[in-house]
């Protein structure tokens, strides 16, 4: 029975610790497929019909990183990104419906074998009859596509866990790659670089693993391991970004009425509108995904609430509650000023136990004050004062001791008015006989520990002018 119990255990471990690996194998050969959408292709498709399609000429859309695929040992000369962005590119002017791209890539190869063809029909149709038309002219673009691939960075972020207990364990683990893509429209006529777009994706890769090391008797050894990688397509995020790319140059066209849809200017409007809302969110977020929100309002109250403990005299420590309403006004980017009062019980149980009240100044340091989840530090000066009346002792009502606090927390914002909040704060006594008893030199402390929400505002109104600047900033 002992040894069925292991045999359940490595089995769990093998087929749930790494089960992907295990429902998708590749356990035969595949036929081929038509090529995978990308997470923008669909939105490629999906733009309305164009007034006119545009004759677009691509002579190069190249890898300019002259990066090398990394490996572990040794070297490569395998290139660390596809040499095929001008193919790419062009399968995605073609998919969009607002383009005609002109082969010019291979110009030389088109243009010899023209040369053939006009060459043919001189030498050896004699009869040709002399009214037949000549080959037709090539089409020429009115707008030429410039750029590249220019920049591929590895291991912006990594990182993993695991844990292992008693022979068994299991890990995983990520890495991050980052592509840049840029492109450009020039005029033919006049050479004017009519508008340039700046596009990145990331590149995803992963590993999950499992094992299983454990003696099951006198030399009798158990060792299983499991694990799957996955790591997304190179090929597939250059695909990615530069139809993300190919999009936005279409929407900033329409934007300046460089072209216009077949819908005319409801279409447009609406096309743009989405693009811009898009936009702006994008520009607010930096690297690594961090969102960054302006801070429109100065002042803030905020409610919250916990748990508090104690460190005094007496050996039992036990939670009691803890209550608080403050406000904060945002003196600049990075400091605020604040003041709070709460309400809070000291619990040493059966030996002490008394409800305190306290109103504390802080100086706030916001330490990313534009990121929606931000790390904060506080400290500043207060008063505790007892709030309720002790029979089976003194009676200390209304009695204030000095204090010193300072925490530090955590917030993140839900929207611009509205934020959540946790914290720890140590709160330093300027006296022993918090918890009526004296022993020895240190001074009697305690923590609070929260949780809260956070409302935003301003006091007045916004002016009439500052009211019509924000209607033409929405315009």
């Amino acid at each position: 029975m002992h040894h069925f119990k292991k045999f359940i255990l490595v089995l769990i471990l093998v087929v749930f610790n790494s089960c992907g690996a295990y429902f998708n194998q590749p356990l035969f050969q595949e036929p081929s497929r038509v090529g995978e959408f990308s997470r923008s292709t669909d939105q490629l498709l999906d733009l309305p019909d164009a007034a006119q399609k545009l004759e677009v000429a691509v002579y190069n859309f190249s890898d300019q990183t002259g990066q090398f695929k990394p490996v572990e040992n040794g070297s490569t000369f395998s290139t660390a990104v596809t040499q095929g962005g001008t193919t790419i590119l062009i399968k995605a002017l073609e998919d969009s419906g607002w383009f005609r791209p002109i082969e010019r890539e291979n110009l030389s190869n088109l243009t010899t074998e023209r040369n053939i063809i006009r060459n043919t029909k001189q030498e050896y149709i004699k009869n040709l009859d002399p009214n037949t038309p000549p080959l037709p002219a090539l089409l020429y673009a009115g707008l030429i596509l410039e750029g590249g691939i220019i920049s591929y960075d590895t291991n912006i972020v990594t990182g993993g866990m695991g844990a292992r207990y008693f022979g068994l364990g299991a890990s995983s683990q990520y890495r991050q790659d980052r592509i840049t893509v840029y492109l450009r429209a020039v005029s033919t006529t006049s050479g004017e670089i009519l508008k340039t777009i700046y596009v990145s994706k990331t590149i995803l890769s992963q590993s999950l693993s499992g094992n299983f090391f454990r003696f099951v008797k006198f030399q009798r050894l158990l060792e299983a391991e499991t694990g799957i990688t996955q790591s997304e397509p190179v090929q597939i995020a250059v695909k990615d970004a530069i139809e993300k790319a190919v999009h936005d140059l279409i929407v900033e066209g329409v934007k300046d009425q460089l072209w216009s849809s077949k819908g005319g200017k409801e279409v447009n409007d609406e096309l743009v509108a989405n693009y811009v809302k898009e936009k702006e969110f994008e520009e607010s977020k930096a690297l690594y995904n961090r969102l960054f929100v302006n801070r429109e309002y100065k002042n803030t109250i905020s409610v919250s609430g916990g748990a508090n403990l104690i460190d005094g005299d007496f050996a039992t420590r036990r939670l009691g509650f803890y209550g608080a309403a403050s406000y904060q006004r945002n003196l600049n980017s990075f400091f605020d000023f604040g003041v709070d009062v709460a309400a809070f019980e000291l619990n040493n149980g059966e030996q002490y136990s008394n409800i305190f009240g306290s109103i504390g100044l802080n100086g706030i340091f916001n330490l990313l004050p534009k990121d929606d989840l931000a790390p904060f530090i506080y400290a500043g000066p207060g008063l505790v004062v007892d709030v309720r009346e002790i029979t089976d002792r003194q009676t200390r009502f209304g009695q204030a001791f000095f204090k010193f606090q300072y925490g530090a927390g955590i917030q993140y914002k839900l929207n611009p008015r509205v934020g959540v909040k946790i914290f720890g704060e140590h709160n330093v006594v300027l006296s022993d006989e918090l918890d009526f008893r004296v022993n020895g030199k240190r001074d009697d402390f305690y923590f609070n520990f929260g949780i809260g929400v956070n409302y935003n505002f301003n006091w007045k109104n916004k002016s009439k002018k500052e009211n019509n600047e924000d209607i033409e900033d929405e315009n």
